[in-house]
């Protein structure tokens, strides 16, 4: 403000004094009116060059001014600054929220008032099979046409959500998605879907697996039961009443048997992953599984059949000299399963043979061999499924609990095993367990001594 009142007297000072000069008193006035308004002019262009930076201008290209109007300018241009500086902060967080929603395992899709799509995030184009650049600001009802969704988003009761098969197909199994709408912003709707096909999956293999375990110990109850109410009611020889308590004997070994496996099962899916300081003789395990093999096989069989051949590897073979690297229980139960299983399904007079090799490439492999009657290939990979069997009925003859193979699975994932499964209708088949390079060594000479 000096600055315009100083400029503005200069000038009248200036014009009178000219004035003055050329024409005394009347020249004198004539010349600062017009020295007034040539500052009026000048005031005039400085004011429309900061009007026009204001106008069409960016912050570089402010105009250089002095007095009221360069302040103003000044002032201006670091508002602008500022505010381009809080833009480029405000577009830098969005793009932050906009990457860490891009990053969630979940759908996200933004709803306009009238329900049009706003924005969605890859995640929400791979459930819904959305493309954002073809379906931007389209109906979602228009694109997701799902009775159950439909249903969901007519009812606009958004406190639960609803379970949808995607519309996307896939190669395996179909996807099944939990949506849920959240509203915000007055009629804005946030719509987050989750992919829940391995959530039922699991809910469906823990409700089959409670039905099985029911099922498995109803029945040897319901023979003790039976059992029992004979015993208490019925008059019977000392024979009868022996024979009656051995089968009694029999059933509830076989329900301590299930107890102990899913116990086993329990705590190998509940414990840390055994270390690789531990080691084990593989000739002690496999005499262990010979020793259980021989008292299964004389326990099973019946009165006239022909005995099973069982062989092992001798105490001066390889087996005798390597160690693996793991939990001896583990490996030992492992073992035995298989071994149990090709006794429980070798017919009388059949032959089995265990043995272990060290591979070239530094694996260990312990094959079981039978004769049995073989597996149909359709039935090798559920194999591993707790409580599925081939035989029910021979299972139960010989004490299975239908969960031998699911604790084999479960040892040798912890210990970076594999199981592989070959068998041929009506010649048998072989069972082996390959052990990583770093589980198996030579054993130490001063061991073997």
């Amino acid at each position: 403000m000096l600055f315009r009142i100083v400029s503005f007297l200069f000038f009248q000072a200036l014009g009178a004094a000219l004035g003055w000069w050329l024409g005394q008193l009347p020249g004198a006035l004539l010349a600062a009116i017009l020295g007034a308004w040539c500052w009026f002019v000048v005031d005039v262009w400085r004011g429309n060059k900061v009007v026009g930076w204001l106008r069409h201008g960016d912050a570089d290209s402010a105009p250089q001014l002095m007095g009221m109007w360069g302040e103003a300018a000044d002032r201006a241009r670091r508002l602008v600054r500022q505010l381009q500086k809080n833009e480029a902060q405000s577009d830098d967080r969005l793009h932050q929220v906009l990457t860490a929603i891009q990053a969630s395992p979940n759908g996200v899709v933004l709803l306009d008032e009238h329900s049009h799509i706003e924005w969605c995030n890859q995640t929400a184009c791979d459930h819904f099979g959305f493309n954002l650049e073809r379906d931007h600001m389209q109906v979602i009802t228009n694109l997701v046409r799902a009775p159950e969704f439909i249903g969901y988003f007519n009812a606009n009761n958004f406190s639960k959500d609803v379970v949808m098969v995607s519309p996307v197909m896939r190669a395996a199994s179909p996807m099944r998605m939990s949506v849920q709408m959240f509203p915000y912003g007055g009629n804005r709707k946030l719509l987050l879907s989750r992919d829940v096909t391995s959530l039922e999956l699991a809910d469906a293999m823990r409700r089959d697996f409670v039905a099985n375990v029911s099922h498995e110990i109803r029945t040897p109850l319901t023979v003790l039961t039976g059992f029992i109410e004979t015993l208490q009611t019925l008059p019977l020889s000392a024979e009868e009443r022996t024979q009656y308590l051995a089968l009694m004997s029999n059933q509830a070994h076989r329900m301590q048997g299930l107890v102990v496996d899913l116990l086993t099962l329990s705590r190998l899916e509940g414990n840390p992953p055994p270390s690789l300081n531990e080691w084990v003789s593989v000739g002690s395990l496999l005499k262990r599984c010979e020793e259980d093999a021989h008292g299964l096989a004389r326990m099973i069989a019946k009165d006239g059949d022909k005995p099973l051949q069982l062989f092992f590897p001798q105490e001066d073979a390889d087996a005798g000299h390597y160690e693996l690297a793991g939990a001896g229980n583990e490996l030992q139960s492992a073992l035995s399963n298989l071994v149990n299983n090709a006794v429980r399904y070798t017919p009388a007079g059949g032959e089995i043979r265990v043995q272990f090799t060290r591979q070239p490439d530094g694996s260990g492999r312990v094959s079981v061999t039978d004769t049995g009657p073989g597996i149909a290939p359709e039935h090798i990979p559920r194999l591993t499924e707790r409580f599925y069997r081939l035989d029910r009925s021979r299972s139960r003859d010989t004490g299975g609990t239908g969960l031998g193979l699911a604790i084999v699975k479960h040892v040798l994932q912890r210990h970076g095993a594999q199981l592989q499964i070959r068998s041929t209708i009506g010649k048998g088949s072989e069972f082996s367990v390959v052990f990583p390079p770093s589980r198996v060594r030579k054993q130490l000479t001063e061991e073997l001594v």
